[in-house]
């Protein structure tokens, strides 16, 4: 069992508990690609994951994590690396639901067991109307400068003429 599936076992216990989650996106896999075969564990993998914005309608980010093989990779245990790369983009018309701060989280995930967790964040660029995620890996102790950064235009969609400027969203 991996750790993805550990955490997702743990939140179904705590959720079973009563015990509340904040309120970011669930992700969606979309397919995984080996890059290091290993002969009786499982392999190292590349994971592609899709994630909608839960405050702004019509924003899909998929984002790319490495995931470790071996025998901490199938028990569990093993401390995913830092990289991790990020591409959001207008699926549809722009709908803000409610205020956001600018930095708010999107979505958020653990990367080990304790140090580290990996967090997509929002924000708005006010000039420019345009909506800005960046995802990056923390770690308790020394901090960690992986990171990457995507850019969405908030634009007409179809017919619709009127776009919602996001600066009247950020509190």
């Amino acid at each position: 069992m991996s750790f993805r599936h550990c955490l997702l076992a743990l939140s179904s216990l705590l959720a079973l508990a009563g015990v509340a989650a904040p309120a970011v996106a669930q992700e969606d896999l979309i397919f995984r690609k080996s890059t290091v075969w290993k002969m009786l564990t499982p392999d190292d993998k590349l994971a592609v994951y899709g994630v909608d914005d839960p405050v702004v309608e019509g924003v899909a980010c998929h984002y790319t994590v490495p995931e470790k093989g071996g025998v901490s990779g199938m028990f569990g245990v093993a401390e995913e690396v830092s990289e991790v790369s990020l591409a959001c983009r207008q699926v549809g018309p722009v709908k803000i639901k409610e205020k956001f701060s600018q930095g708010d989280v999107v979505f958020r995930e653990r990367r080990s067991l304790i140090w580290k967790k990996m967090q997509i964040v929002r924000g708005c660029d006010t000039k420019r109307n345009v909506l800005i995620y960046m995802v990056y890996t923390d770690k308790l102790i020394d901090g960690s400068p992986q990171n990457s950064t995507s850019s969405v235009p908030i634009m007409p969609w179809g017919g619709m003429g009127d776009v919602p400027k996001c600066s009247e969203w950020v509190k």
